[in-house]
């Protein structure tokens, strides 16, 4: 899954426990008719995939859903879900180069008005 958006917040780099384990939380908001803020966290290795971004920029990341199960002291079940982040892409304006013409729509193009159907092709069906 992907989701896109500009970047609101990127965290620092968490650690914890004695393993070392390492998160680190961005949150982008969603450029729609009613935009969401979404967290995403990046583990271990994948936290340094934020280095290179900052507030403002427009980006898309690929996410996995996760959820996990934990009976707590009293024996009641709770579920808790994350989204973690994969990969991050910088989302560029889609503007034309400059010096390139721009590409004509289909239509500008004329039908071929040679064709014979009678001409025999090579093609086997």
């Amino acid at each position: 899954m992907e989701i896109q958006g500009k970047v609101k917040v990127i965290g620092e780099t968490q650690t914890f426990g004695s393993n070392g384990f390492r998160k680190r939380e961005i949150v982008i908001t969603t450029e729609e008719q009613y935009p969401q803020h979404i967290m995403v966290e990046f583990v271990q290795d994948k936290t340094d995939l934020l280095n290179n971004y900052q507030v403002g920029q427009n980006v898309k990341i690929s996410i996995n859903l996760r959820g996990r199960e934990w009976v707590n002291p009293q024996g009641e079940t709770k579920y808790f879900n994350s989204i973690q982040g994969w990969r991050i892409e910088n989302l560029q304006s889609e503007a034309q180069p400059e010096g390139m013409p721009p590409v004509p729509p289909a239509e500008a193009f004329e039908p071929v008005s040679n064709l014979n159907e009678e001409e025999h092709d090579d093609l086997p069906f």
